[in-house]
Parts: structure tokens; sequence; C-alpha cells
């Protein structure tokens, strides 16, 4: 065949496609034989062969046991080899930082958690992060070195201007000019830096409730409100970073918040913020509010109330179902998504029946009708993102046998 290899049509491209396409199948459905790939590629039998033999010699795949148990002769099987690679994903937020390793199947294979409270230096995140990061490592039983790739997740978003941390003044010493040069000269391997909520939405598109959909938001309620918008199948971060930041959105039913970035706060984080539901069970005249932070105590609430048929219980979730409508009702008209996943504790503690009160409130104060959704990826949503989207470039470095 005519070209020099690597253009597209040579047969090194070509094999090269036909191994990304084996290898994702094999990722997807587990364990296949040599047969199964066979017709789920189009590949003939030599030609599979062939693949797998390729595959395995580059460390890629391993024979994993043999298709007992099913009519015929038994079939060798592959599948995916976890230890080819492993990323890591770290979530932080003021209080803690917490940190997993998963291999390049997306098995999480170490996790570790450090607390973080206090006041905070630039120097002194460089050390936690180092130090939670290798908590994990340790706990998959790998060195620093083995992990090809790290996504940190954060409240609000580096600006791509001028790689500064944006709308996030709560969370001290990640404000330093210098802070990502200090952090790519202690760590080994690339380092990407996403927002929390988004990460979140990566997760729900990868493993949860966004499967399949291409524009979606997922509104955001644990200590803060936040957004994620996905327009075209991609992340819209906007100028600066800061699309999906809400929590500063001018809402009806608050009063206008001045100067919000100093307040760090807004018109619709006063309305339906984990804060407003305490006062909203006082004003209800419920008593014995449940301990813990504002969003472990917003969430035991909501759970509570969801429970309830009738009562101040049930007014208290019809009043917040109306105020989270609010200010999801603007979102829904700027953008008009397909769909709306309901994430973050706050709000997937009141499960369906909060989801059903909110869609039809959000019937009630918008003319776009997007099907709402409660988030399926309620375990560590921001760091199981993190891994995903760390995982997402591995694969494409790893699996890339044309290189």
């Amino acid at each position: 065949m005519a070209g020099t290899a690597g253009t597209p049509g040579t047969p090194r491209v070509l094999r090269a496609m036909n191994d990304r396409a084996a290898l994702d199948l094999l990722l997807e459905h587990g364990p296949l034989s040599r047969t199964r790939i066979g017709k789920l590629t189009g590949l003939s039998k030599p030609t599979a062969s062939q693949l797998l033999a390729r595959l395995e010699a580059a460390g890629l795949v391993l024979a994993t046991g043999t298709s007992e148990g099913r009519p015929g002769p038994n079939a060798q099987l592959y599948s995916v080899n976890p230890g080819a690679a492993h990323a890591a994903g770290l979530d932080v937020n003021p209080a803690r930082i917490r940190a997993a390793v998963a291999d390049v199947t997306g098995r999480t294979v170490g996790e570790y958690e450090l607390p973080t409270p206090g006041r905070r230096s630039a120097q002194s995140v460089v050390t936690q992060v180092t130090d939670a990061l290798d908590g994990a490592v340790k706990a998959a039983g790998l060195a620093r070195d083995d992990v090809r790739r790290l996504v940190i997740g954060t409240p609000g978003a580096f600006d791509p201007n001028t790689g500064r941390l944006r709308y996030a003044s709560h969370l001290p010493g990640w404000h330093s000019p210098a802070l990502l040069d200090d952090l790519a000269a202690a760590l080994p391997m690339p380092v990407e830096y996403e927002n929390d909520v988004n990460l979140a939405a990566i997760a729900e598109q990868r493993l949860g409730a966004a499967r399949g959909h291409g524009d979606f938001v997922l509104l955001w309620n644990e200590e803060g409100l936040g957004a994620a918008l996905v327009l075209g199948g991609r992340l819209h971060r906007g100028w600066t970073g800061g699309a999906g930041e809400v929590g500063f959105l001018p809402v009806p039913g608050a009063p206008l918040v001045r100067q919000v970035t100093k307040a760090n706060s807004g018109g619709y984080q006063e309305l339906a913020g984990a804060q407003s539901l305490p006062r909203l069970a006082d004003a209800l005249d419920i008593g014995d509010l449940p301990a813990g932070s504002h969003s472990e105590a917003a969430a035991a609430l909501v759970a509570r109330a969801a429970d309830h048929g009738s009562g101040p219980h049930h007014e208290l979730l019809r009043t917040y179902a109306t105020r989270i409508a609010t200010g999801l009702a603007s979102l829904v008209s700027v953008l008009d998504p397909e769909l709306v996943v309901l994430s973050g504790t706050v709000l997937t503690a009141g499960g369906e029946v909060l989801r059903a009160l909110v869609q039809a409130e959000l019937e009630e104060l918008a003319a776009a009708r997007p099907r709402l959704v409660v988030g399926e990826v309620q375990e560590h949503p921001v760091l199981r993102g993190a891994l995903e989207s760390a995982l997402a470039t591995t694969r494409d470095e790893v699996f890339d046998t044309s290189r």
C-alpha cells in the first residue's frame, strides 16, 4: 500500500485503530475470546489472532482463563492488563484532600484522605498535595513514578489567562500566582486542574445518569451551589473558567448581593444553598436540627423531609424545591439542555420526591422542558470524575500502538 508509516490508510495506522477498538471493547465488556473480539470488530480470525498476539507482547492484554461452562470447546479469554498504566485524582476542599489511584481499567486500587484544617500557605498546599497523592500511591502498593497523570479538582477554576484560582476565595493557600509552577516542580507526572462540579459531570457522563447525552446541565449543591454545562458533548468552561458559578446568580426571592467575590456568595446561594435550609427549618418551627457542617445538616434535613408526606417537613421540601427551580429556570432558559442532573449530597438526599417537586416547579417557571434526573454517581463523584478524566488521556497515550 502506498504512503509512509503513520499516514492514514497505511497498515500501521489501520492496525493501531483496530488495536484501540479491541481494547475499548475489552474495557466495556470484560474478558472476551478471540472469536468474540473478531465478531465485534469485524476482523477475520487470523487478523484477530495477530492483534491479540501484538497486544499481549506490548503488555496491554493478558490471557485470563477460559470460557468454561459454555457450549462448545473452551476458548481462551483475554482482558486488558490492569497494570499497563495508572492514573490519579484529587478532590480538594477547605477541610480535606481526598486522593485515589486507579489502574487503566478504571478500578480504584488505592485511596487516602488528608485532613487540612486551618490556614495554609502556598508551600503547605504543595506539601499537602504531594502527601495526599503519596498516601493513595502507597495504599495501591505503587511508587509515585508509576502514576502517568494526575487530575486535581478544586472549587472555582484556574483562569487559563492568568493561571490563578478564581471563584473560590474560601480555599486558603491556593491563590499564589506561583502555585501551579510549584506543583509542577514537585510532581513528576503531567497535572491537570478542573473545577470540582465539572468533574462530577464527567463522572455522570461516563458512568452515571448522563451516559449517552451530549447536552446536559449538572446542578450541584453541597457547601456551595454550582453547575456544570456540557454542550455538544464538551464541557463549557467560559473565558475565565467561571461558567457554571451559579451561586452568584441574582434571583427573585433573595436580596441583591453586591461585591459577590468578596462575599463569596450571591442571590442563588443565599436562597437555595446549604446554609438556607436550617434557617428555613427554623422559620417552619421544625425543631431538633441535625448537627454537622452546613451541607451535612442540610442533607439530613432534606432526607428527613423527603420521608414525611405532610406537615412542616413537606412544606420545607416544597419551598426548597421552588427555590432550586427559581435559579434553574434561568439556566434552562438560556441553555435549553436535554437533561438536568441533580447532584451533590443536599440534592441527592431528597431522591425522587425532591426531583419530582423540582420538575413540577420548573415546568411552571421556564418554557424549556428538560428531563430532570437524580445523579447516579453518589460515592465521591468529584474524585471519580478526576480519575475518569485522568484515565481518558492516559488510555489515549498507552493504547496508541502506532507510536
